[in-house]
């Protein structure tokens, strides 16, 4: 069959109040952004639905996108027939013809918003539900409470418009609806999954990532901007910082005590991430910490790293363990990317015993010797900016110099 339209149905937007219209823009203008390839696709986001005209496009294809938008709670694709009873007829027994091959239960679900319609909802459901009966004797039977299928039928005043599946959407906020946010992006398993769960709830990214080369491969930043590009089918692009850092890392290892190092350094990481956020108005430092997961990330030394900076610190995986994150990884197609061993810069610099419950105090005092102003402000002269868009290919940019080191 050959559809004309997505129905799509919203989540947690059909709880919001004056603002509804607001969050309902924002979802449209995604919906289109997700959907820019598609040339002949027209997208109409009214308060109660939106809907997606296909015009000749593959169906198939635009619900693959669909599926990745939040904000969507589910959708349907639709067909468009004349106004008429018999056409309507007509086109709800090709899709029983079509999807059903064997004994199942039904019910028809009518909703008119043209009321000069020949036929009432009830009139339309009683009608059409006997006409389906008769003609399919052996394969339909209604139950009107819990059915197999539900024939939707939505009486408009351009048409009359039949569905009847159901497709679960990614649910969630539309991106941009809570604000922008830096992710400290490492390569691991757990900041993609966190920024996965940000966006999830409106967020809108820009990914935050401190290389230090020749300590850290070009392996290691081409992942982590294939991460994002995996992530940025979520939101349509995320724009990706490239921070460096080897200086700063250089010097830490030079001037602070063995077992503060990492702390050290996680500080200084927090500072230009809270500075890139003020620069660039964001509202918020988000990162893929979970409690006791590792040396640093106990709350003694979250306490001791989020000394420096009164801004937001939001972790959206704090209280999943590494099963569960692992799981969200896979599902979202992050977990293959994550594992490849490629050393980001918080890894190839970590001490053999890191204090896992460093002192305020104590991290005060050793960064006495560094000169963090002139540190920062060098490595924030040279940050890149680049705006990722999904398709993108970066690990396999440089195959054969990556081959070399394999």
């Amino acid at each position: 069959m050959q559809y004309t339209e997505i129905m799509v149905r919203y989540g947690e937007l059909s709880t919001k109040g004056h603002n509804k219209k607001s969050f309902i823009d924002r979802l449209g203008d995604n919906v289109r952004h997700a959907l820019h390839s598609f040339d002949q696709v027209k997208v109409h986001a009214q308060r109660d639905r939106l809907h997606v005209e296909l015009n000749g496009a593959d169906y198939d294809q635009v619900m693959d996108r669909l599926k990745l938008v939040f904000g969507i709670q589910n959708f349907s694709p639709s067909i468009r027939v004349e106004k008429s009873f018999d056409a309507t007829a007509k086109a709800a027994a090709q899709m029983i013809e079509e999807q059903v091959d064997h004994p199942i239960t039904f019910k028809v679900e009518t909703r008119r918003s043209d009321h000069h319609f020949e036929l009432d909802t009830f009139g339309m459901n009683n009608q059409l539900g006997g006409y389906l009966l008769a003609k399919f004797p052996d394969k339909l039977k209604v139950d009107v409470h819990h059915p197999d299928l539900t024939l939707r039928v939505e009486i408009r005043l351009n048409g009359i418009y039949l569905s009847s599946e159901t497709i679960k959407g990614a649910g969630g906020m539309p991106v941009g609806t809570a604000g922008k946010g830096m992710m400290m992006m490492s390569g691991g398993i757990d900041s993609p999954v966190a920024a996965y769960l940000a966006m999830k709830r409106g967020v809108s990214l820009e990914m935050v990532h401190f290389y230090s080369p020749p300590y850290t491969s070009p392996q290691a930043l081409a992942k982590a901007q294939q991460l994002t590009e995996r992530l940025a089918k979520y939101s349509g692009n995320i724009r990706f910082i490239q921070v460096p850092f080897a200086e700063i890392q250089e010097t830490v290892k030079e001037k602070v005590p063995e077992g503060y190092l990492m702390t050290v350094q996680r500080r200084m990481m927090l500072r230009l991430a809270a500075a890139l956020m003020v620069k660039r108005h964001g509202l918020a430092i988000f990162n893929g910490e979970s409690l006791g997961q590792v040396a640093s990330q106990t709350m003694e030394s979250m306490l001791a790293i989020n000394d420096v900076t009164t801004y937001p610190v939001l972790r959206p995986v704090l209280s999943y363990d590494k099963t569960e994150i692992i799981k969200i990884a896979e599902q979202i197609g992050t977990y293959d990317l994550s594992i490849l061993p490629y050393e980001d810069c918080c890894t190839v610099f970590t001490p053999p015993s890191p204090k896992t419950r460093p002192s305020v105090e104590r991290a005060r005092k050793y960064e006495q010797r560094l000169d963090i102003d002139g540190l920062m402000k060098r490595s924030l002269d040279g940050i890149k900016i680049t705006n990722i868009h999904p398709g993108e290919d970066f690990l396999n940019q440089n195959e054969d110099v990556f081959a070399e080191l394999l």
